[in-house]
């Protein structure tokens, strides 16, 4: 293959449940999602007089663009943008041209995007795929490596182990008590995940509404942003400068290290107890441990946790770092960073 990271060579198989919230195509439809529904949203306001409300029909039809958007769709929107330069605006076109073809909605498509600017499309866009996978992917994957730690320690309660401290033998403990440590380090973190929930910023050009309230003073965009955000499952912020300030971003990120560092002192420990003989490894017929003594069983399933885990929090790390910093206003050096978070994801 000649893709350059393992993650989309050597590691695609382990990483396939996280594409449908991480590819670029994914991150395309997500924003398809957020322009269809803030179009539909808008044109349910009593103040916006030259929009006309979005018929059952009509709404239906945009609403399809999601439910059959495809790979055809995806190549459509990167031909656009391979002409404008600007992967938001050319999604924006790529509706417009959809939008031709539903009855009744020619006039009104120049209100797609009304009085947005790109971040409010991608800040909400990456709120709702990252909401997804933590949901779908993330939670499912950690609660059963938590559930086979505790199920480990159940079994191995009985037992008893040498205990080193310094790396020198101490007093006896339990497997079973060891294992346990690490479950319940595990079961605290995913408490807070279960409750975790991306905040979604709503305001146009510099967080204010400035073209919204030059267009329509007399609506309630705070209100409309309200409802609107929270649809979306978000929690809406309500003073932000151009983008969303990415706090959400590094609470997750902070998180997501915490139980990648956790797993990694388990993996360090596991090693040892294999290599102390308190635990062997399954044997394959057809396996080969060492390309040059055959006899061996190499733990590598722990040392690539390792150095995977370690690539995670460095990426996880410089998103919580990086991301909440911006000058004035804002500046992109975000947007780049926030393209790999599913790099993050996938080696954690």
């Amino acid at each position: 293959m000649q893709s350059l990271s393992p993650l989309d060579g050597r590691y695609a198989k382990q990483v396939d449940a996280l594409r449908p919230f991480f590819s670029e195509e994914a991150l395309m439809r997500a924003r398809v999602e957020v322009e269809v529904k803030y179009f539909i949203a808008l044109s349910n306001l009593d103040g916006v007089r030259e929009l006309k409300r979005v018929s059952r029909a009509q709404e239906k039809a945009l609403l399809g663009l999601l439910e059959k958007f495809n790979d055809r769709a995806y190549q459509r929107i990167k031909e656009i943008e391979s002409v404008t330069k600007h992967d938001v605006k050319a999604v924006e076109y790529y509706l417009k041209e959809k939008g031709k073809k539903i009855q009744g909605l020619k006039d009104s498509l120049e209100f797609i995007h009304f009085g947005l600017t790109s971040e409010d499309v991608n800040n909400l866009a990456y709120g709702i795929l990252i909401n997804s996978a933590v949901k779908e992917v993330v939670l499912p994957v950690l609660q059963v490596a938590q559930g086979e730690l505790k199920r480990m320690g159940s079994a191995t309660k009985n037992i008893k182990l040498l205990s080193l401290t310094h790396g020198q033998p101490a007093t006896p403990t339990t497997l079973g008590k060891e294992m346990m440590v690490f479950a319940s380090r595990i079961s605290r973190q995913l408490d807070q995940l279960k409750k975790f929930r991306m905040q979604g910023k709503l305001g146009g050009a510099v967080g204010n509404f400035g073209a919204h309230r030059a267009a329509y003073p007399n609506i309630n965009w705070e209100g409309f942003r309200q409802r609107f955000v929270k649809s979306l499952g978000l929690i809406p912020l309500e003073f932000t400068t151009q983008i969303n300030p990415h706090d959400d971003l590094a609470e997750l990120s902070h998180l997501l290290s915490r139980i990648n560092t956790i797993f990694l002192d388990c993996s360090r420990d596991l090693w040892m107890y294999i290599a102390r003989g308190i635990f062997t490894q399954k044997v394959f017929k057809k396996e080969v441990g060492s390309s040059a003594m055959p006899h061996k069983v190499n733990p590598i399933d722990f040392e690539n946790a390792e150095g995977n885990l370690g690539l995670s929090n460095a990426l996880f790390g410089h998103f919580a770092d990086k991301l909440p910093i911006s000058r004035m206003q804002r500046d992109l050096s975000d947007s780049t960073v926030q393209r790999s978070i599913g790099v993050a994801f996938g080696y954690h």
